[in-house]
This record gives structure tokens, C-alpha cells and sequence, in this order.
């Protein structure tokens, strides 16, 4: 018998619908306790609640407190997997900071919920019995930390919510699941190529994130420059390009040796430097910024922090963000 480890935190898979105001919040009992009696005689279950937050809520000191508690738990004892419910908001962030953060071949799935315990169509429990049976399944083991939602099999790397209230939210754009559970089985058809980890010991850098538009120029980029910052992260147009008013901006930022990571504000593709006219990517990536291969903006502002525990050399960041 597999024994699993479920680490509640919170968000609508932890809350319920008022029927009379229609307003949905936490409880204090987690309405997803009778899983361990649906799976008696299965699946050994042992549940806690570190965090009762909304995903709007959790902060990366928060992920880096999971992240210590899950190695606490499995030096102690010796968990086939484990199973965390997190609220869908910020639940890709939290995923993908595990996934660089963890020191271990066991299975670490996050699941959540579109709609509260109580609400018609509820999809908490289902997904939690998904994910739990994917941290059982020996296939799992050495995937890094995987999401699994509406029957699918997510990789945090790659995964993102893309709607706003649809149960099927969760999606890997370009890349797709790389697997799927159904009622009786779990099948994997993708393989990871390459994982990537950090074992930081604590998390003390402020990385902003700021969103390209037509006719930006540099005021943003110095504000922020100017508000102590570590690094920033910016989602570029296209394929890795930028206003030419920005650059100035971007230029006395690098001086300050404050590195400059870009990403696509594009839901597919990756930031290349094709192209070399006043504000293109091969003249960003000549100016020292730092092009980072298909992370989404708030992944790569997840990564800048942790890899800036370790070095803000640009000659070792850069290759970090190629993979």
C-alpha cells in the first residue's frame, strides 16, 4: 500500500459556496477530510494544513516554507509521494518554485479546484484523487513537480492557467500534457528532457516583472530601477523586442548591474535576437540583456529570484535561463 502525503494551503479547493450570498471563503474544517475515507484500504493518507490562504495570498516566502516543510517530511519518513492543494491563482508560480527548489526523485503533484466543495460540478475532489494517484504511480518518480488537473498531467515548467473560471484552465501551451489519468489508470506519453534545480537556502531578492505595450518608454523601468530591485523581468513584444524609448532605460539598469531578463509577453514560442533594427533582440541581447528559452514572465521572475541567491554574474545567469 502506497503512503501519501497531502499538504493542504488553501484556496477554492479548501472553501465553500454560501447559498444564500453566493460569496465563497474558507472554513475552518477542510472540506476535502473524507478523502482518506473514500481511499481506506488503498491508499495510506496523511493530510495537514500549513497554509488556510486564498492563492492571491501566498508569498514566495511562503513557497520556500513549503518547500523546507516537504523536505522536513520526507527525511522523516518515507512517502511514496506527495500531494499539495493550492488555490488556482497562483498556483503555476508556487508549482514551478518547487519544482527548482526540491532535492528529491519522489513525486510532488499540486492540485486545486475551479469551483468550491459545495458548488454544482465541483471539481476539488476529483482532482485530488487524480493527483494523489499520480504520486502513487511509480512512473512519476523523477519527473519533477508535476500539476494535474481535469484529468491531465502538467509539468510545472510549462503549465499556466489560461481562463479565468473554466475547469479546464490549466493548460501547457505549444508543449500539451504529458499524460493524462483516468478512472483506473495513469499514462504517461511525454518525457522531461531536461530538469533544472537549486538548492538555495534562503530567498531575499525583490525581482519585478513589467509588461511591454506599443509606445512604452523608459519611466517604468527607471522607477522600478530605482526602488532597490535585484533583477527585473520584462515581457517583451514578439519575438524579444522592444520600444526604442526603453532603451536607455534597460542600458542604466545593466550598469547598475541589475540584471535584465526578457521573456515573451506571447503565450508560445521563445525570445530570440532575430532581429536588429532600434529596439530588436539581437541589439537587447548585445546590451547584455538576458533572453530566457519559453518561460512564461512570472516563472522567469520566480527563477531570477532563486538563481540570484547563488550569483548575479551574468556570464552564469545567462546560461540558467537557456534550458
Amino acid at each position: 500500500m502506497k503512503t501519501i502525503l497531502i499538504i493542504h494551503t488553501g484556496g477554492t479547493i479548501s472553501m465553500k459556496e454560501n447559498k444564500e450570498t453566493g460569496k465563497v471563503n474558507t472554513e475552518d474544517q477542510h472540506p476535502l477530510k473524507e478523502i482518506t475515507t473514500i481511499l481506506k484500504g488503498k491508499t495510506e493518507i496523511e493530510d495537514e494544513i500549513l497554509f488556510h490562504l486564498p492563492s492571491p495570498q501566498i508569498r514566495p516566502d511562503h513557497m520556500l516554507q513549503l518547500g523546507r516543510h516537504i523536505h522536513e517530511k520526507l527525511a522523516k519518513k518515507n512517502y511514496d509521494g506527495v500531494v499539495i492543494t493550492h488555490g488556482t491563482d497562483t498556483l503555476e508560480e508556487t508549482a514551478y518554485f518547487l519544482d527548482l527548489f526540491l532535492q528529491t526523485r519522489k513525486p510532488v503533484i499540486v492540485t486545486g479546484a475551479m469551483r468550491s466543495s459545495n458548488e454544482i460540478g465541483t471539481d476539488g475532489l476529483y482532482n485530488l484523487l487524480s493527483a494523489i494517484r499520480v504520486a502513487g504511480c511509480d512512473e512519476a518518480q523523477n519527473k519533477g513537480v508535476l500539476v494535474v488537473m481535469n484529468d491531465e498531467i502538467h509539468t510545472a515548467k510549462n503549465v499556466t492557467k489560461t481562463s479565468t473560471s473554466n475547469v479546464a484552465t490549466f493548460q501547457s501551451p505549444q508543449y500539451g500534457p504529458i499524460g493524462i489519468t483516468t478512472k483506473n489508470d495513469v499514462f504517461f506519453h511525454h518525457k522531461i528532457t531536461s530538469h533544472d534545480s537549486y538548492p538555495i537556502q534562503k530567498l531575499s531578492k525583490s525581482v519585478a516583472l513589467i509588461k511591454a505595450y506599443a509606445g512604452m518608454d523608459g519611466s517604468l523601468i527607471n522607477a522600478v530601477r530605482e526602488n532597490a530591485v535585484d533583477g527585473i523581468v520584462i515581457e517583451a513584444l514578439g519575438q524579444g523586442n522592444l520600444p526604442p524609448k526603453t532603451l536607455q532605460a534597460i542600458k542604466a539598469t545593466i550598469e547598475k548591474d541589475i540584471p535584465v531578463v526578457l521573456v515573451s509577453r506571447c503565450y508560445k514560442g521563445i525570445v530570440q535576437d532575430t532581429y536588429d533594427y532600434e529596439g530588436g533582440g539581437r541589439q537587447l541581447r548585445e546590451m547584455g540583456v538576458i533572453f530566457a528559452n519559453g518561460l512564461t514572465g512570472p516563472k522567469a521572475r520566480i527563477k531570477l529570484m532563486i538563481v540570484l541567491e547563488m550569483t548575479k554574474n551574468p556570464l552564469e545567469l545567462t546560461p540558467m535561463f537557456s534550458y
